[in-house]
């Protein structure tokens, strides 16, 4: 599982030209998952997603995790996040997981990150051609992969 997080000053998703969820300050994650992430990669992820200390405190230093802030996270399925560029000039998706798996496991992340929040996220709609627009405060955008715990 992969993502990445984009700490935001305020975020929308829009479809077919109509707005589908938006936050104020807090973080944007474009979430792509592979056909062997499992529940365990989902809570681990979470976890980091809640507590990661990006948001600046009182003197300006990153010491503020989105818990902290009570900060709105935008979840975005984002299947392109596992690319391979190895060959040619025409990515391939391989590594990324089929629909009949990732939509699960994407539901399950939001349901687990609302929980660590203590409030529901936004999301965009798992399959569909959404436009994401956000003010990237810092900027400050963190990749996270799964397989890359230690």
């Amino acid at each position: 599982m992969r993502a990445v997080i984009q700490r935001a000053k305020s975020a929308q998703v829009a479809i077919s030209g109509e707005m589908y969820g938006q936050i104020a300050e807090g973080v944007v994650v474009l979430l792509g998952i592979e056909s062997d992430d499992t529940l365990e990669d989902i809570e681990w992820l979470c976890r980091k997603v809640a507590n990661l200390r990006i948001f600046d405190d009182e003197t300006g230093v990153m010491n503020l995790s989105l818990t902290d802030i009570t900060g709105e996270a935008l979840v975005i399925s984002q299947f392109t996040l596992h690319a391979s560029t190895k060959k040619g000039n025409r990515p391939s998706y391989l590594k990324a997981a089929r629909p009949e798996t990732s939509e699960p496991l994407y539901e399950n992340f939001i349901s687990t990150l609302n929980s660590h929040l203590a409030k529901p996220c936004q999301t965009g709609k798992f399959g569909a051609d959404m436009q994401v627009s956000l003010i990237n405060d810092g900027p400050v955008t963190i990749i996270i992969d799964t397989k890359n715990k230690e």
